[in-house]
């Protein structure tokens, strides 16, 4: 979509006015940032960009096809796209739609609210959608992955399966290798193993096969998606010097797209465009947020996975920073989790408020971790801490990396084989 709306500055100027207003009117306009309120994450590197990216499975019209069964909004796919300030490099990290995390409290479109709760991380564009108002589900969306990643979310972008289908099919198709064949009913996919090109209906099958292909998980999705995504800009680059492909191209992105206000336009778009398109492709990143499998805190769960600490905070306060990231690091420091459930956790209260430690150690029981006890603090605390004995220092790690702002330190009086939390008065909340 980046290098295809830069190359629309060199063909609009002779194609005349119907070719650019006939694609600005084609982009939706979703009015998201007058729903996220004022408790939003600081900007820490100002002239870095934090795009959030939706792939929606929105079964309206043509898309009714894929499944009547959703009565809400769906998002398929999730990315964060972070753009350096010198717009010399980029990132982009794969959320996984089975990501369980905590939700904000969401407009549901109504005017009702939501409550806070405990779900898959794209449960949150179905309650903010659930009047089927996609500028509600692109702020709860927004809203929670701005809590979940503490990084300052500046634009919204949204492309559903029919706009996903035209661009491949402008390019006369993407060639993929799949080592096996994949049969995927849900995914309308019949492939054969071995290298070819797909396009249409194949297309978006390939990138949305999941139970068929390898464990079929999300994850394993996540990677082909990334894949194919590579393969589709490298392309368009080829292809779109074409003034026909280009604008085939462009209508098919732009009648599926939606965008926040600020973003909603040829020109806003082509800005940004032309600064994706100054990067070199090999400081172009692509990996997934670390995770593992929700079962190693909770049994019972077998369908969800849950984010790795602290190696996921690591790598969302590197781009909060605008710190390039090193994606084999990233992968190695995640070779060896430390689960949730392992850590076992005394909670006291030295906040003041009543009842704080057991409504603390509760939200952690969700989240997976050990409960040892709840009490109150020796004393008052203005700030909250994370003390562990010696021998302790990656349990404790992996708490405090949950706690925005809160450090961790040793201390010899610490319960042993335990870690403690003392809740202060400054006390924010668990991400």
């Amino acid at each position: 979509m980046g290098g295809a709306l830069a190359a629309l500055v060199l063909v609009a100027a002779g194609a005349g006015a119907w070719f650019y207003q006939g694609l600005d009117g084609n982009i939706n306009a979703a009015d998201v940032d007058n729903k996220l309120g004022d408790d939003r994450p600081v900007n820490l590197s100002p002239g870095s960009k934090n795009i959030l990216m939706v792939g929606s499975d929105s079964r309206d019209g043509k898309n009714a096809k894929y499944g009547k069964g959703l009565v809400t909004m769906q998002s398929d796919t999730l990315m964060v796209m972070h753009l350096s300030a010198d717009r010399k490099w980029a990132t982009v990290v794969s959320l996984p739609r089975d990501s369980w995390v905590s939700l904000p409290v969401c407009e549901r479109g109504d005017g009702a609210l939501s409550a806070p709760s405990h779900s898959k991380i794209n449960a949150a564009f179905a309650i903010g959608g659930a009047s089927g108002d996609v500028s509600g589900a692109a702020a709860c969306t927004t809203k929670t992955v701005e809590q979940s990643t503490g990084l300052r979310i500046d634009h919204f972008m949204s492309v559903d399966f029919q706009g996903f289908k035209g661009m491949v099919n402008a390019l006369d198709g993407i060639e993929v290798c799949p080592e096996t064949a994949i049969r995927d009913e849900k995914a309308h996919l019949d492939l054969e193993a071995g290298c070819q090109t797909v396009k249409g209906e194949d297309a978006l099958g390939y990138v949305r096969a999941r139970y068929s292909v390898g464990d079929g998980s999300d994850l394993g999705r996540i990677g082909r998606q990334q894949e194919f995504m590579k393969a589709l800009a490298a392309k368009a680059q080829q292809k779109l010097t074409n003034p026909a492909v280009l604008y085939d191209f462009l209508d098919s992105v732009t009648r599926s797209l939606t965008t926040d206000e600020r973003l909603a336009g040829i020109k806003p778009l082509t800005g940004l465009a032309n600064e994706i398109r100054s990067i070199p492709s090999d400081r172009l990143t692509f990996l997934t947020v670390p995770h593992y499998g929700r079962v190693a805190d909770v049994p019972s769960d077998k369908a969800n996975v849950v984010w790795q600490y602290p190696q996921a905070a690591d790598l969302f306060a590197s781009l909060a920073k605008d710190q390039e990231v090193d994606k084999e690091k990233v992968a190695a420091d995640a070779k060896n989790p430390v689960y949730a459930a392992t850590v076992r956790v005394q909670v006291l209260n030295g906040s003041g408020v009543p009842g704080r430690a057991a409504k603390v150690a509760e939200t952690l029981r969700t989240a997976g971790y050990t409960i040892t006890g709840t009490g109150n603090a020796p004393g008052s605390a203005e700030k909250t801490a994370v003390v562990h004995p010696e021998g302790l220092e990656e349990q404790a790690g992996v708490l405090a990396s949950r706690l925005p702002g809160v450090a961790m330190k040793p201390d010899a009086g610490a319960l042993a084989g335990t870690v403690t939390l003392i809740v202060g008065a400054d006390f924010t909340g668990i991400r």
